[in-house]
């Protein structure tokens, strides 16, 4: 009965801030912000009932869920004096900051991506006859927060022939979307997923620059496309741009026919005066000495 109760005593005295336990406790903070694409710490630190501890010690982090989530991270310190040799680091992005010697377990995460929106939970095991082995049960939720970026932005037609233009954003929150232009119907829809954004204007009829802007709390960014939709002459206009150049082209070959053949007959024709004139073949010879 005393065992239980002090297990029922540990279980109360469970804490947003912290886990403590007959000495043992677990401070973590509910929630950390880091941005995408770049760092963010992930602050642990712990206390145990030992006055000084120069066994193996084993630090651990896992995202998910406490106990059975994935491990991420890992490293072991054989005595007080050797660091703590990394053992596991999920695609070389995490690294531990803190000494778990001095009870600190902090975490150092690498280029933050959208799947890094977790919750990761800190675990010290110290080795011994008896291992004792403490981690966060409530865990530290990571929000990654991005300004608004457009990935994608484009005119195309459908089978009905008519002209949609689509925007595609991405951020955290989630950004809000809103096209600007020449006049156009207000048709439009708009799709999200998660911290992406669509938004689609359909049934475009006036040329000109169409320009979507995405907004949130972090910033904006916009992005334009220039729709310019064909249109088919009229017959009489469309003989005219056929014709009028052919029969230019035939006038200037005429012109140049017409020079050739002037410059030959005035070649043909010239006086024979001019002609270099010919001795007369002699078939005399003078044998008179």
């Amino acid at each position: 009965m005393r065992e239980l109760g002090l297990v029922l005593l540990c279980l109360l005295r469970i804490s947003r801030k912290g886990v403590q336990c007959n000495g043992w406790s677990v401070h973590v903070p509910s929630d950390v912000t880091g941005e995408l694409g770049k760092m963010v710490i992930l602050p642990c630190t712990f206390t145990h009932p030992y006055k000084t501890f120069d066994r193996a010690l084993t630090a651990i982090w896992r995202i998910k869920e406490p106990y059975n989530g994935t491990v991420i991270f890992k490293c072991v310190s054989q005595s007080s004096s050797e660091l703590c040799k990394t053992a596991i680091s999920h695609k070389n992005k995490y690294k531990l900051l803190g000494n778990p010697r001095h009870k600190d377990l902090s975490l150092r995460v690498d280029n933050l991506t959208w799947s890094d929106s977790e919750r990761y939970f800190c675990r010290v095991e110290l080795a011994g006859e008896i291992q004792d082995k403490y981690e966060s049960r409530n865990g530290i939720k990571l929000h990654v927060i991005a300004a608004p970026r457009i990935i994608n932005i484009t005119v195309s037609s459908s089978r009905d022939h008519t002209f949609q233009a689509r925007c595609t954003a991405e951020g955290e929150p989630a950004p809000a979307l809103t096209w600007t232009g020449p006049l156009y119907s207000n048709l439009s829809s708009t799709s999200s997923s998660s911290h992406r954004v669509t938004k689609e204007l359909r049934s475009l009829t006036h040329d000109g620059k169409y320009t979507c802007t995405a907004v949130n709390s972090h910033g904006r960014a916009e992005g334009a496309v220039y729709f310019y939709k064909f249109r088919a002459p009229d017959s009489s206009s469309f003989m005219i741009l056929i014709f009028v150049p052919l029969g230019i082209k035939v006038v200037i070959l005429l012109v140049i026919l017409s020079f050739t053949v002037f410059s030959r007959e005035g070649s043909s024709s010239a006086p024979s005066s001019l002609a270099r004139p010919q001795l007369p073949e002699c078939t005399y010879e003078n044998f008179d000495r």
